[in-house]
């Protein structure tokens, strides 16, 4: 494959939010420049408050299209040029639409392959409000923009462990009711095939987490074990279930490549607290391959530059990992092997492959 630049799309994120900080600090290493191509997806006036509020120096080149992006510089395209109203710290409805213009150009943008990955700055969904539809967060939008029937799976990373969830967006007191085998066997699969292509981890193993403290409730055995039952009838290699509690506090999940949780907090209150920074999304299973920093607080009131740009940093290095890994894993995958003739079925290629045990019987016979 040719050695080149990844260009790497950056949405601006929430514009009250800590996007810009993030971005201009994270590409003000000069190594980050030389490994990819940054394309930031805002606008140059709200960058251009950032970097003065802040006290950053950061340049940055406008450019009127992705394919006018150079190498060695940030490139900034102009998603909208309505006046944005600038109060940090503070999520109105006027930065959440600036957030969903950019996120929009960069879908946009990626059907007409202008870019190889994306990465999003923190977004607030609540007051992110969509024309004719309600907006259920990045992940989902960009799986109905651009997954083509696809279902995705949120997959959150840090140095200890990978953790995607069963269920998303549901009340703990409507977990039960959302977690059924089909759902299980769905993400487990969307998991495993996620962390042989886009990992390159050859035998993956996947440990699946109890719903009830003692995994001894109507739910491990009527629907949890069952699930991991019929996924080891499919060859994928997947563990459980084990109480959150003991698995967590024990360091089990050191001996797989990742998890399942039945739902968001019992996998994301291990994930915060055994790795408080640097946890990241990857957004798999979409032909895009979408990044992002996993921050808790996207609003930072501060304005002393407080903000630690290393999830966004880890967010890229993500990114073009997978992006690589996939091309990798893909490739041979382009160029299958000639079809053997017992596959083809073709009679006239069995009956010249057979000649020479008739010769042979033919000897045999003559001795």
């Amino acid at each position: 494959m040719e050695d080149k630049k990844i260009r790497v799309a950056i949405t601006h994120g929430d514009t009250n939010g800590i996007g810009y900080e993030m971005i201009f600090k994270a590409f003000a290493e000069p190594e980050m420049l030389e490994l990819c191509t940054p394309i930031i997806y805002g606008s140059p006036k709200v960058a251009a408050y950032h970097r003065k509020a802040l006290d950053l120096e950061a340049n940055f080149s406008i450019i009127n299209s992705a394919e006018e992006a150079c190498n060695g510089r940030i490139n900034l395209l102009p998603c909208f040029d309505d006046e944005v109203k600038i109060d940090m710290g503070t999520p109105t409805q006027e930065s959440g639409e600036a957030a969903l213009k950019a996120l929009d150009k960069a879908m946009t943008d990626f059907r007409h392959d202008a870019y190889d990955v994306l990465v999003t700055a923190p977004i607030c969904n609540s007051n992110v409000k969509g024309e004719g539809f309600k907006f259920k967060g990045t992940d989902s939008y960009v799986e109905t923009c651009i997954g083509d029937g696809k279902k995705g799976l949120a997959l959150y990373i840090n140095n200890s462990m990978r953790i995607a969830t069963v269920t998303n967006g549901v009340a703990l007191k409507d977990v039960s009711n959302n977690i059924s085998q089909e759902g299980i066997i769905t993400k487990a699969k969307i998991l495993f095939n996620a962390l042989k292509r886009d990992f390159r981890i050859s035998c993956p193993r996947i440990a699946v987490l109890a719903l009830n403290p003692d995994a001894g409730g109507t739910e491990e055995e009527n629907i949890i074990k069952p699930a991991i039952a019929k996924l080891a009838e499919n060859g994928i290699n997947a563990f459980g279930p084990y109480p959150a509690e003991r698995f967590f506090g024990s360091t089990d999940y050191d001996a797989f490549d990742a998890i399942l949780a039945m739902y968001h907090d019992q996998g994301a209150i291990p994930l915060h607290t055994l790795s408080p920074s640097d946890n990241i999304s990857l957004l798999t299973g979409l032909p895009i391959v979408c990044t992002a920093p996993y921050c808790n607080d996207i609003f930072c009131t501060d304005r002393q530059q407080l903000t630690d740009e290393n999830p966004l940093r880890q967010a890229i290095y993500l990114a073009i990992d997978t992006f690589r890994n996939r091309n990798e894993y893909d490739e041979p995958m382009g160029n299958p092997l000639r079809k053997l003739y017992h596959e083809k079925r073709d009679e006239s290629e069995k009956v010249r492959f057979s000649i020479p045990k008739k010769h042979e019987q033919t000897a045999a016979s003559e001795q």
